[in-house]
Parts: C-alpha cells; sequence; structure tokens
C-alpha cells in the first residue's frame, strides 16, 4: 500500500491522536530503518527509546521465533518460566526486591501510585495524620490515564480531562526551598522523573533528589522515581538513579524492556510490597511468556554494554557542545549518556532541524517545542555520531536567523537612518 493510500485509511478511520510525518517504513535492520520508496534513515530516536538495540538484533529475532512457537500468552493465574528470571535479573541490578510486569510506562506508574496509597494506608493505625498527598514536579509527563495524567506537571495534558486524580501537588524543578515548603506529613510519595524526558531532557539535580530521599526517610513517605525513558541503560548506568548514590521505594521502567515488545514493570521494595496483597491489583497481558523471554534476553546484551553506552555518550555530549559554541541560539546541552537533548532558541527552529534532519535521512525529534532530543540505539558506533553532527550543523547554519549585511557579506554596522517629517 502507498504512503497516500495509508494516510486516506488513517484519517478516515483512526482517532486523530498524533501528528505523524509522511513517512512509511516498511523494515528496519541495525541503527537504520528503510521506508516505501526505498531511503534509508539513521535511527537516532529508536523508537523514542524503545529500539535500544536497534532493529532485527539477531538475539532478539531468535528468542521471539523459538518463544513465539512455544507460548504467547498464557493466563497470570497460572505460573510460567520468566517472570520469575526476569525479575531475579531487575531486582539484581535495581538493588530491589519485588517486581510487578505490566504492558506499558504508564501502566506501570499507575500501579506505583497505588501501592503508594496502599503502603500509607497499612502505616495509619497509630493515630497518625492520614497520607495520601502526591508530591509531583512541574513540567514531568509520566503518561496518559487518569492517576499518570494527574500526576503530569504540564497543564495541557491535563487541562481536557479534568477534573483529575486529587491529592496532587506540584514542585519547581529542581526547586529544594519549594519541596520543603510542600512536603509534610501528609505527603505519602514524592514522585520524580530521574531525568525529564517530554520535559525536555532535564536532569534533577543531586541536592534536589537527596533532599527527596531524606524528607520521605523522615516522615515514611515512599521515593518513586520513573526511569520509563532514562532506565535500563540509557544512561549508561542501569538506571539513572545510580548516578546520585539515591535509592528509591520504587522504580518503574518500560520502554526498552522487551526490545519492542509492549512490557512495563515496577519494582520495590519488601517493605513496600507488603500493602499489596492477591485481588489489589492486575494485569491480563502484562508479564506474558513471550514478552519476558524477550526482555531477560535484551538484559543480558546491555550487560555488555554498559560501558560502550558510556563512552559512546561522552563522545556525542562533546560534539554537540562544540556545534553549541559554534552556533548562536543553541543554549544548552543536557542529558547523560545516549538521553541527550539541544536547546534552541525558537519553537520555529528547532521544527525547522528536524525536517532537514529527515529529509537527509535522519530520525530525532523535538519535544517542549525547543528541544532537539536524540535517543539512539545503544549499539550506534561514533562514524553515526558524526555522521549526525554534520547534517546538524548543516541545519543550524541553514536556520540561524539572517543579519543586516553589506554587500560584501559583511555584518553592516551603519545606523538607520532617521526618518525626516515632510
Amino acid at each position: 500500500m502507498s504512503l497516500a493510500a495509508v494516510v486516506r485509511s488513517e484519517a478516515k478511520l483512526l482517532l486523530p491522536t498524533y501528528d505523524r510525518q509522511r513517512v512509511l517504513f516498511e523494515r528496519g535492520r541495525g541503527v537504520y530503518l528503510w521506508d516505501s520508496q526505498g531511503k534509508r534513515y539513521l535511527d537516532f530516536l529508536s523508537g523514542i527509546g524503545v529500539n535500544a538495540l536497534g532493529h532485527a538484533h539477531p538475539v532478539i529475532q531468535s528468542t521471539l521465533k523459538r518463544q513465539a512457537g512455544r507460548l504467547i500468552h498464557v493466563s497470570n493465574l497460572f505460573f510460567h518460566e520468566f517472570q520469575a528470571e526476569l525479575a531475579k535479573r531487575l531486582t539484581r541490578i535495581s538493588g530491589l526486591d519485588k517486581a510487578f510486569f505490566c504492558n506499558s510506562g504508564t501502566e506501570a506508574w499507575e500501579g506505583a501510585l497505588k501501592m503508594a496509597r496502599a503502603f500509607a494506608r497499612t502505616q495509619n493505625n497509630n493515630g497518625h495524620k492520614a497520607k495520601w498527598r502526591l508530591l509531583a514536579l512541574e513540567n514531568s509527563f509520566h503518561g496518559r490515564t487518569f492517576g499518570s495524567l494527574a500526576t503530569t506537571g504540564q497543564e495541557k495534558y491535563r487541562h481536557p480531562f479534568a477534573p483529575l486524580v486529587p491529592g496532587v501537588g506540584f514542585v519547581g524543578f529542581n526547586d529544594v526551598d519549594d519541596l520543603k515548603r510542600q512536603f509534610d506529613g501528609s505527603v505519602c510519595a514524592i514522585c520524580l522523573e530521574t531525568i525529564q524526558g517530554e520535559g525536555g531532557i532535564r536532569p534533577l539535580s543531586a541536592e534536589f533528589l537527596q533532599t527527596a530521599r531524606q524528607l520521605c526517610d523522615r516522615t515514611g513517605a515512599l521515593l518513586i522515581l520513573d526511569e520509563i525513558q532514562c532506565g535500563l541503560g540509557r544512561t549508561g548506568r542501569y538506571f539513572a538513579y545510580q548516578h546520585y548514590g539515591v535509592q528509591p521505594d520504587i522504580v518503574t521502567v518500560a520502554k526498552p524492556l522487551a526490545a519492542g515488545l509492549p512490557l512495563g514493570a515496577l519494582l520495590t521494595t519488601d517493605r513496600v510490597a507488603g500493602g499489596m496483597h492477591p485481588g489489589m491489583h492486575g494485569t491480563t497481558f502484562g508479564g506474558g511468556p513471550l514478552a519476558c523471554a524477550v526482555a531477560i534476553e535484551f538484559l543480558r546484551v546491555l550487560d555488555r554494554m554498559l560501558g560502550h553506552i558510556r563512552q559512546t555518550g561522552e563522545y556525542f555530549h562533546g560534539k554537540l557542545e562544540s556545534l553549541k559554541a559554534k552556533h548562536e541560539g543553541v543554549s544548552e546541552i543536557r542529558g547523560m549518556g545516549l538521553m541527550l537533548g539541544m536547546n534552541l532558541d525558537s519553537a520555529d527552529r528547532a521544527k525547522a532541524v528536524v525536517a532537514q534532519l529527515l529529509d537527509r535521512g535522519i530520525l530525532i525529534n523535538r519535544t517542549q517545542d525547543t528541544v532537539l532530543r536524540f535517543l539512539p540505539p545503544y549499539i550506534i558506533q561514533k562514524a553515526h555520531v558524526d555522521l549526525v553532527v554534520r547534517a546538524l550543523d548543516t541545519a543550524l547554519t541553514a536556520t540561524q536567523p539572517k543579519k543586516n549585511l553589506k554587500r560584501n557579506g559583511k555584518p553592516s554596522s551603519a545606523k538607520p537612518r532617521r526618518s525626516q517629517s515632510r
């Protein structure tokens, strides 16, 4: 089917929830995708962080084929061989004790919020004030279900669906004083992205995250970290919080976990897990044998890749900083590992740069209007970084706002003439 035919069919049949680029992809291998016209694209977005091992990775392919021929789905009313093994690997690398598997990041976050309220209820049997409030961050993004939206600190996402889940307060980003002002004994959890993704690739400061941990320790509230975009190797460590020396009570993960299959997870401590019992939460599809088998293989590959991610991320970060020094209007380079953002001076310019790179066969996107977001597969090499940086250099030059020029091309220093009255 042609691109035009697909566009017409979608316009007629699908809810208009995405403003798609007019590209019809048909296959992928490694760090590349090919469209319906045979054009090749270097993928520096990886399905918004999902295809962390690239496309058609041989280990993932062989696992899919093998497990699909044995067992794809079984109800969670019964056992299969992969959930416990996957939980063992995730708890080992996270330093936590228990796992719950679901289908997506927003479901993992929804489960974490429910767990925080349930745990707080178990602690309210000694005459203490009830804990039920949640503190989240301004500019955050946690998903699109009602609880996730309620803790998402961007009005554009929340407003169409209000009223949402009550009891949520929003703290200024990295504002330690504001966090201390809003925190009290009624707070059951502080809910944070270790690095804001949709919010513009903005890492928490060490002081802010450590303060959040200390406040929770003081009152028994839970520290919940959303690592759906920044976790599972994206920053060069298994989890972004491991750069800070802070341990959460609950962490949520999803995007790369099953290498393109839907799978999310929340990880927590034995203490917090004690607030849940059979019937309080569940899922039909979450943690099925196919997705879990693939996730185990993803983690096996990831074990060997963290050093490469750190080294390549440092190289990429340095190249982006060089572009910042060269081009006016590039205000900041942010992020860790292979989760990087370049903040530009205008939304129009950022949009134009994304379009120019797409035309040159390079996939990135923008978030928060002005931030170019880079989430390449972990398997990229320095040569791929160099190619992207050259294309960015060209696009940034082409979109640089024009200055007043003399005929010889040099900036004009002449002062504008004053208008004269007749």
